[in-house]
């Protein structure tokens, strides 16, 4: 075994009806069911027109500027995956572009993320198949190595291993355990559907704020009528 440049096999990953009800969810209620505590950081936006996110992991990581362990990557992955790829956040080499694109597309993977930069970004913006990345750069990519794929990998503190459930919107990132997704989904699903009731009573002019000032009395707030 060679650590930092070998190809493992990815042991389980969430089920595909797991994938199917998070992508009907906010990324923020999702993270707000996890207590806050979890985010890839806000470095990594939507680089596509538009639209959410949600698959699961395969990860890669790989040298700052080097792709190789990409292509091996988008040989290897499965579709409804998505591949996510920890470059350290470097900025130096675009990783991907319009034509390794094209050919994840083709796969049906369900998206990439790239902690590092993506390139021929005009393309990707018109395109709705999600791209998260850090930034976008003109200059091209090593293929020299090393890398490892389906290790775990971690992205601005979010630890990701191969199989977990990655999801993404306009907000950004965020990936749930493997371990965690039914708890996730069950305390999820209801924060949605509690804010969904809120926002009925907003519009209809019903919204109760009196926690405000009950919280400002407990925390001894000076000046409250």
């Amino acid at each position: 075994m060679t650590v930092g440049f070998r190809i493992q096999k990815r042991q389980r990953k969430v089920s595909a009806d797991i994938v199917e009800r998070f992508s009907r969810l906010p990324v923020a209620n999702v993270s707000d069911s996890m207590s806050r505590m979890t985010a890839a950081g806000a470095r990594l936006r939507p680089m596509h027109q538009g639209g959410g996110m949600a698959g699961t992991a395969f990860t890669v990581k790989t040298r700052p500027g080097d792709n190789l362990m990409i292509h091996k990557a988008m040989a290897l992955a499965e579709p409804s995956d998505v591949i996510v790829v920890d470059a350290g956040g470097d900025l130096t080499n675009a990783l991907i572009g319009e034509m390794m694109l094209t050919r994840i597309i083709q796969i049906g993977l369900a998206g990439v993320v790239i902690d590092g930069a993506i390139r021929d970004a005009a393309f990707i913006r018109n395109q709705n198949f999600p791209v998260f990345a850090a930034g976008v750069t003109h200059r091209g990519p090593y293929k020299n190595g090393p890398g490892e794929i389906n290790v775990p990998i971690a992205i601005d503190g979010m630890v990701i291993e191969p199989g977990d459930l990655i999801i993404g919107d306009d907000d950004g990132l965020l990936c749930v355990p493997f371990s965690e997704v039914d708890e996730v989904y069950k305390a999820s699903a209801a924060k949605l559907e509690a804010e969904q009731k809120q926002m009925a009573n907003i519009k209809a002019g019903t919204h109760d704020a009196s926690w405000v000032d009950k919280a400002l009395r407990e925390l001894k707030c000076e000046g409250l009528d």
